[in-house]
């Protein structure tokens, strides 16, 4: 059955109902064997999320299709039940919306890193080092005064966390459909901007005039001395979660992309948490007045693409240890799941399937499945599934979803 037909049937059925789906999402949560032959989620002490897939259910979920290695935004579509194959968004719109930049119909945003170039004009470090974000606000500021667009165009460039930034162009004419500049390894120089359309050849023209002017001014800022760009788009028409399933929806997350990605869909996205541990009681502010809420932990995958296994488990560990907090609030749905693998041994995301799980106790029937971990949830009741399918069955669990004919 197709996305749109499947889609149909859905909005059909859905109804509001005061029951809560608490949507916990570890990013870049898969993961591969380490040196004792285990992942870091097998490897991690997580008592709690143990005893939620054993009174639970569980799977291993293809975020867009076998084979296929996605980035964070179809990850995430794919865990708010969009097909990201059918809906695409870029991580240029996504850092706008995550940042709350006014962002329009027509703009072109990328997502750009700042980045470390050698004396050949190679790339050393595609972040630059991560940078603080206070040093990125120096930068930004600094490229601001010094880099003038072409005439009758506008230029926005903003921080958003580390380094990561935002790059907007605002003018007539301007295409989308543009290559990114991030040859996602060192030893190279950037890719020019190359257009991936006719009607974005002109725009990729002006980025790499920009680029060129910004690695002027970066010359002798090392190690922040040029950026690479990623994502670029232009602001979709997205059908919300309160226009597809009549949810009333909520972010609870630090990261401007994660945000983003909320305010796509239609969620409310009040101020972050200050921490990771700040998490419940962020969550625990926000609980009346809602019924799904979507939980993001990003330092599952900050730690897999550092290549630290060890960091990686100790996260694990920590959200664990937050869930009996997380809990005393009651929802009747939990899912636990992640949007994409990070595997600390590729540094990057992979194609591999995610873990998840749902629990709910007043309908779900258990498997035999006694630990949260990749191979445990392999052989799960839940199968192997599109990572779409997963939303649908928490509404279905919270009753959220009603017969479907006669």
């Amino acid at each position: 059955m197709g996305w749109e037909l499947e889609e149909s049937i859905y909005r059909r059925i859905a109804t509001t109902t005061p029951t809560r789906i608490l949507y916990l999402v570890l990013d870049g949560l898969g993961g591969l064997p380490g040196p004792d032959g285990r992942t870091p989620l097998e490897a991690a002490a997580t008592p709690n999320l143990d005893r939620l897939v054993r009174e639970g259910c569980s799977g291993i979920f293809d975020p867009v299709a076998p084979g296929v290695t996605p980035g964070s935004g179809p990850g995430h579509l794919g865990l708010f039940g969009y097909e990201p194959m059918t809906v695409e968004v870029g991580r240029g719109v996504l850092a706008a919306l995550g940042i709350g930049f006014p962002i329009r119909k027509g703009d072109v945003a990328a997502r750009f890193n700042f980045c470390t170039l050698d004396g050949e004009g190679r790339v050393t470090d595609r972040r630059a080092g991560r940078i603080p974000t206070e040093k990125n606000r120096e930068l930004v500021a600094l490229l601001r005064e010094r880099v003038r667009p072409p005439e009758g165009v506008e230029l926005f460039l903003e921080t958003v966390a580390e380094h990561r930034g935002l790059l907007v162009l605002r003018g007539e004419d301007l295409g989308h459909r543009i290559a990114d500049t991030d040859p996602q390894r060192t030893g190279v120089a950037p890719l020019p901007a190359k257009a991936l359309a006719p009607d974005s050849e002109r725009t990729a023209r002006i980025v790499d005039e920009i680029v060129a002017k910004i690695t002027e001014v970066l010359r002798d800022h090392h190690p922040a001395n040029g950026i690479l760009l990623r994502g670029f788009d232009t602001l979709p028409d997205i059908p919300s979660l309160q226009e597809r399933f009549g949810l009333r929806p909520v972010c609870i997350a630090q990261y401007p992309m994660y945000r983003g990605l909320a305010r796509l869909v239609g969620m409310e996205v009040p101020e972050p948490p200050a921490s990771l541990e700040a998490l419940p009681a962020s969550l625990k502010e926000h609980w009346d007045g809602h019924d799904f809420f979507f939980c993001h932990v990003k330092y599952t995958d900050k730690a897999g693409e550092d290549g630290d296994f060890g960091r990686k488990c100790e996260v694990i560990e920590t959200v664990d240890a937050m869930l009996p907090t997380m809990l005393e609030l009651r929802p009747e749905v939990v899912v636990v799941a992640a949007d994409h693998s990070t595997p600390a041994r590729l540094k990057a995301h992979s194609w591999h399937p995610v873990p998840g799980l749902i629990w709910a106790p007043s309908t779900v029937l258990p498997d035999r499945v006694e630990a949260f971990g990749e191979r445990e949830c392999s052989r799960g009741g839940l199968g192997r599934q599109y990572l779409r399918h997963l939303l649908p069955q928490a509404l279905a669990h919270a009753g959220k979803l009603v017969k479907f004919g006669a």
